[in-house]
């Protein structure tokens, strides 16, 4: 007779077994299901938590960390995970990613989402095929102009560029809560598949306005700064988690940081970024279980507010 095990079962069962660390990898070959959200505008479905490459993966040329980073990666992909993020803005990062899925042969495994990062407003198609030539890959699945930077003409040039079939999605962003009003403007305006912005369980400003814009024009969201640059784990990493997180779907700070923010319906995924393995699954685990409902979101943020 096939035994069936609960999520709680089986996590109790690996770290009896000292395994506890590979948990989203396990639960993933266990058949526990990854959670997803659809894309709006085309309906596909992206694994809720994805790996940024802000800081982390500008590493240069160092072998060892390259091979480092390249761990992370496998890591990530192994638990589930697919969209990466990456920006020219980044110094090595697009070069050290290009090499890691080389390594891993995991091009047609990630869903690679980069960033124009210029002011020159010609310069869009050459940015993103030098990008492009660094990962390894024809073409990126998204596209987007970062920071607002020289916004009108780039977004003018990859709508062509989508609709030429040179990348599969367009989108702008911003980060650490910068520019929401001009946002919101384009939001309104142009017909964007993606938009990504700062969010978590202390930086909330984008619930006023830009979450409810994107749920309502039919934007999916990407989230960065998650931890806020790392800033949550040194404030409330020594503070126990409370008694009901458990029932919230959270095991420790990284799920409950995460799982506050892609429980938002408005939001389709979030980027965390590390540079260590152990938190990449740590991560990763929030990829997994069940979301916290509406009631206990609101508690969630009430009690990191009261610490």
């Amino acid at each position: 007779m096939a035994i069936q095990w609960s999520r709680r079962r089986f996590l109790a069962a690996m770290a009896a077994t000292g395994l506890s660390l590979r948990v989203p990898s396990l639960l993933a070959a266990a058949g526990d299901k990854a959670i997803t959200r659809a894309i709006p505008s085309s309906g596909e479905q992206l694994p809720v938590i994805g790996m940024g490459t802000w800081r982390t993966f500008n590493v240069g040329g160092d072998q060892q960390l390259v091979a480092e980073r390249t761990r992370v990666l496998e890591t990530f992909l192994e638990s589930g995970g697919t969209l990466v993020d990456s920006s020219p803005m980044y110094g090595s990062a697009d070069d050290v990613m290009g090499e890691a899925l080389e390594s891993l042969g995991a091009h047609d495994r990630v869903f690679s989402a980069n960033k124009i990062w210029t002011r020159d407003g010609s310069a869009t198609r050459e940015q993103d095929r030098a990008s492009s030539r660094k990962w390894g890959i024809e073409r990126f699945d998204l596209q987007q102009v970062h920071n607002l930077l020289a916004w009108e003409s780039h977004l003018d040039t990859l709508k062509q560029m989508k609709a030429d079939e040179d990348i599969r999605y367009l989108g702008i962003s911003t980060s650490h809560g910068r520019r929401h009003d001009d946002l919101a403007q384009i939001m309104e305006q142009e017909p964007l598949d993606f938009v990504q912005l700062t969010y978590n369980v202390l930086d909330r400003e984008a619930e006023q306005r830009l979450l409810p814009l994107a749920k309502e024009r039919g934007i999916a969201v990407i989230v960065n700064r998650p931890f806020q640059g790392g800033s949550l784990f040194r404030r409330y990493q020594s503070e126990s988690l409370p008694g009901w997180a458990e029932d919230a779907g959270c095991s420790n700070w990284a799920e409950f940081f995460l799982k506050f923010i892609v429980s938002h319906p408005a939001v389709t995924c979030a980027i965390p970024a590390t540079t260590r393995v152990e938190h990449m699954q740590e991560n990763m685990g929030a990829l997994y279980g069940k979301f916290p409902d509406e009631q206990q979101r609101r508690q969630m943020a009430d009690y990191v507010a009261g610490l």
